[in-house]
């Protein structure tokens, strides 16, 4: 089969079910597959994502046609079944589109379709204090791309991963974190160092204990992945602690719906500023994402402004406050580590939350590095890799 004159981008299609018959009907075609599935194919669709080099640009594979700049009553003048399996359309206008079945399969809008996508999506895995902690060794991601495509999926999946072996000098953070992409840069750098210091401007930069917290959420988009590499630590306390967001949001779902829903609909705003800059950002602390699953935390308490909402709202915000914090404090959550020279934790910043206990400098010296790729920039390479 001729794949690149039937289909738009740049994946192949497995052809897992032929097409058997194609029949026209008033507004659409009528598709019956190999497996005794039908379905539907509006004229407005089928002439929408024609794959045709008058309609796609065949380099970029982006699409050139416009669906205002074809009659709104378009419709074929004859359709059928080529030797190649293809649904081939003629238009009235003279046009002519030819579509791959397993395209044409894997986009069906049929409710069986859409529904068998949806139960093939990658599925989250919720995780608690006694989570088997997914390690990967340094030299292997950096050299074995079937090694990187599972740490990568393990991000995606799980939101906390370990890699060992890490070079530790400064700097080493930086060739790894770009096996995935480009490093998002901030205000702190590309690449930050986390050290106790006198002119701090960030308690994170001091040996206070740091509670749970997501980073920046100050910023319109929080950053999608944090990477933590421990090059040096000597000193007493500073253990890590990690909590998965996404649990904590589910459990409070079930638990307390109101306080559940107040967080996903009152926003509440987050501040960070110094000499230099001044980030604020209004949003709720649980952002839903467009099928009504949990998608992002925005948490830090260090960070956060007064409470502004209604008189009535605001005692329905603080309870459902006051139990997104009780609930990341119970034993059963939280995952503590000390973080050893040579491991580097890369983590979802919008779903794991991280906190670090109080540590004594004078004790020894402590020196992570840090970087932030985003979330958009992990599913891409995910994808190229998987193709």
């Amino acid at each position: 089969m001729n794949t690149a004159a039937a289909v738009a981008d740049f994946r192949r299609y497995p052809l897992i079910f032929a097409m058997t018959a194609a029949a026209p009907l008033t507004d659409r075609v009528h598709v019956t597959w190999a497996d005794g599935r039908t379905s539907p194919f509006h004229h407005p669709w089928l002439r929408d994502n024609c794959p045709c080099a008058q309609c796609v640009y065949s380099v970029t594979r982006e699409q050139v046609l416009e669906i205002v700049d074809v009659p709104e009553d378009m419709a074929p003048s004859t359709i059928h079944l080529d030797g190649e399996g293809c649904l081939c359309v003629d238009w009235q206008d003279g046009h002519q589109s030819r579509f791959d079945p397993g395209w044409l399969r894997a986009h069906a809008y049929d409710d069986q379709s859409r529904a068998e996508r949806l139960a093939n999506k990658p599925r989250r895995h919720l995780w608690q204090h006694d989570l088997q902690l997914p390690v990967f060794e340094h030299a292997a991601l950096m050299d074995d791309a079937e090694a990187l495509l599972q740490w990568l999926l393990a991000v995606r999946d799980i939101g906390l991963t370990q890699v060992r072996s890490v070079p530790t000098e400064p700097g080493s953070l930086k060739q790894i974190a770009q096996r995935i992409s480009f490093i998002r840069e901030s205000n702190f750098g590309v690449l930050f160092n986390v050290q106790s210091k006198a002119d701090a401007d960030s308690n994170a930069y001091t040996a206070f204990n740091l509670p749970l917290h997501s980073d920046l959420p100050t910023r319109e988009l929080q950053p999608g992945l944090q990477f933590l590499h421990c090059l040096v630590n000597d000193a007493d306390g500073g253990e890590s602690i990690f909590v998965d967001g996404f649990a904590i949001a589910e459990t409070l779902r079930q638990e307390d719906p109101d306080a559940f829903d107040a967080l996903c609909q009152i926003p509440v705003e987050f501040r960070n500023k110094d000499r230099h800059s001044d980030y604020r950002c209004l949003a709720p602390i649980i952002a839903l994402d467009a099928l009504g699953q949990v998608s992002e935390i925005r948490m830090a308490n260090f960070l956060r402004g007064p409470f502004d909402t209604s008189v009535e709202q605001m005692p329905r915000l603080y309870h459902a406050y006051r139990r997104f914090i009780a609930l990341t404090r119970e034993p059963h959550f939280r995952l503590a580590r000390r973080l050893e020279p040579g491991q580097l934790w890369c983590f979802d910043n919008r779903r794991t939350l991280h906190a670090r206990n109080a540590f004594d400098p004078a004790s020894g010296a402590r020196h992570f590095q840090g970087c932030y790729v985003d979330r958009d920039e992990l599913l891409s390479r995910i994808l190229v890799l998987q193709r």
